[in-house]
């Protein structure tokens, strides 16, 4: 099993990508933490990977807040006894209040950032250590075709957090590389999951997106998992500070 006697933590496993990552995790033998804001997703997560024979463990929280994250990492390290790798996958799209520059409010941006950019270094500042401890450990970020290209107008504040998380990528796998701690970013393209599931509801919203990426159709979680997988793995060994896409030949296009 090719993350057997690991231990990772999996945020916002709830739903969406995170669910499905968590749930690949397991299969190929990982003990995971699920980390999620919502009480019955994060306890449905955890409960499918139990009744399937895995090993899985729920904590209600929210990635922004330190007490809440130091918790995460504390049940990681003390129920599994140590921790080898963190997915920062929580995120929030702010549809109908994220806009254009001018015409953004305050809060939108700060909740944003908060949840998008300030989560992913808080939650690798305080996993780092119990890696360091393990003699190395894989971090996965979550990032987006929208940190690097302008395909999400009025999007900024989304946008921009996404951005951030790769340059937090890039510079991360630079600092930690001699401390065998890899720091990888995961780029899907346009997902079906809870997060746009309002957006896709609209038939030619959907035909619009599908029709962006060459492959045809719009990617789902587990179009996603089995890359996080691997960089997960002993078999990424060599990789760090790499943007790995799963987007449907979207930014070729």
């Amino acid at each position: 099993m090719r993350l057997k006697r690991k231990v990772a933590i999996v945020t916002g496993g709830g739903a969406g990508i995170g669910r499905a990552v968590a749930i690949f995790f397991a299969r190929k033998g990982a003990g995971v933490v699920i980390a999620e804001i919502d009480p019955t997703r994060g306890e449905s997560t955890a409960s499918e990977i139990r009744n399937c024979g895995g090993e899985a463990a729920f904590l209600r929280t929210d990635v922004s807040n330190t007490q809440d994250v130091q918790a995460m990492v504390n049940l990681a390290a003390g129920r599994y006894g140590g921790l080898d790798i963190l997915v920062n996958n929580a995120a929030i799209q702010m549809h109908g209040c994220d806009a254009r520059a001018h015409e953004l409010e305050e809060e939108v941006w700060d909740r944003t950032m908060s949840i998008n950019l300030r989560s992913v270094w808080l939650c690798s500042k305080w996993a780092i250590p119990q890696m360091l401890r393990r003699g190395g450990g894989s971090i996965i970020h979550i990032a987006s075709p929208t940190g690097l290209i302008g395909c999400a107008p009025t999007y900024t504040a989304y946008s921009t957090s996404k951005g951030g998380v790769i340059a937090l990528t890039r510079i991360m796998a630079v600092d930690y590389a001699r401390d065998n701690i890899r720091v990888n970013a995961i780029v899907p393209g346009t997902t079906e999951t809870p997060m746009i599931a309002s957006l896709l509801a609209d038939s030619q919203v959907r035909a619009r997106l599908e029709a962006k990426a060459p492959l045809g159709r719009l990617g789902t979680p587990e179009d996603v998992a089995p890359l996080a997988v691997f960089l997960a793995s002993d078999e990424s060994s060599y990789c760090t500070g790499g943007l790995y896409r799963a987007d449907g030949g979207l930014l070729v296009a």
